[in-house]
């Protein structure tokens, strides 16, 4: 197919705007400013239009949620810069999963990694109960074969009396 007959694809300003309930200027100044450029084309002069990609919409999004959250735009911006270096993305916020508790932004970039991104990286000690849960329960298991799985049929594990292995 020839490049020069497809158009592009994308949300102008105005439907951005509803999407992620925003005002234009909010967009514009986030733009203009370099919190987040539109992907697919910029505003050149008076007249054109600025145009973003899914992508841009969802992070924007996730921009707004922040806010929304409590987060102040300046601590926004700064998280945004951090994980564009750290994950050396133009897309920091699909990269990872945010979280947030109103005075700073944690990123999960995996499973078991979880930084605060505020303090540039620094690691969060986090605990996922379920494979703890399962790991006590394999352990129990083989300690006494024998005894019911408490957790699968809602029964105290025997005790093990003195003496006995």
């Amino acid at each position: 197919m020839d490049i020069t007959n497809q158009t592009i694809q994308g949300y102008r300003a105005p439907q951005v705007c509803s999407l992620v309930g925003i005002t234009y200027r909010q967009l514009d100044y986030w733009a203009r400013t370099g919190l987040l450029e539109p992907s697919l084309r910029q505003a050149r002069g008076s007249g054109s239009q600025r145009l973003y990609s899914f992508t841009d919409v969802v992070q924007l999004k996730v921009i707004k949620q922040l806010l929304d959250a409590g987060m102040s735009l300046k601590k926004i911006r700064s998280a945004v810069e951090i994980l564009r270096e750290q994950l050396a993305s133009d897309r920091p916020l699909t990269d990872v999963t945010l979280l947030s508790d109103g005075h700073t932004i944690y990123a999960a970039t995996s499973a078991d990694e979880v930084m605060d991104v505020l303090r540039r990286g620094q690691g969060v000690f986090g605990i996922a109960v379920g494979p703890v849960q399962d790991e006590v329960a394999g352990a129990i298991h083989q300690l006494h074969p024998d005894t019911v799985d408490q957790a699968t049929e809602g029964r105290e594990i025997p005790s093990v009396k003195a003496g006995a292995n």
